[in-house]
């Protein structure tokens, strides 16, 4: 499963990097408030990633912070795009979140299986 999440992680961050610093009209619409496709977006990217690496926890939340805020700095470099302090956070605050829903579901799936009698 870590193979998986390895890829779709990493195909999203490419998603995500396309979405964000191409022209606003290519910028794809969800219909949902635009805060809450940032935090969505990116609590999905940490959650991937931390099932990805399990063991890179630190990694991932750093790579994700990074991505986050780097892409709104980026974002300057187009000319109908605006990269804004409070996005950047908004999209931090996601990661985190699905990094650290990650590792909740990884402990009570191992303590699920300790309790059944599985490693």
């Amino acid at each position: 499963m870590t193979h998986v999440s390895r890829f779709l992680a990493w195909i999203l961050l490419a998603a995500l990097i396309f979405a964000t610093l191409a022209p606003i009209g290519l910028r794809p619409v969800s219909g949902a408030p635009v805060g809450l496709e940032r935090f969505g977006a990116f609590a999905v990217l940490g959650f991937l990633f931390a099932s990805g690496y399990p063991r890179r926890r630190w990694e991932v939340l750093a790579l994700v912070t990074l991505a986050g805020a780097g892409l709104e700095v980026l974002q300057m470099l187009e000319a109908t795009r605006h990269g804004r302090m409070s996005d950047g956070l908004v999209k931090i605050a996601g990661g985190g979140f699905g990094v650290t829903a990650a590792m909740v579901l990884s402990r009570v799936s191992a303590r699920a299986g300790a309790a059944v009698g599985r490693p």
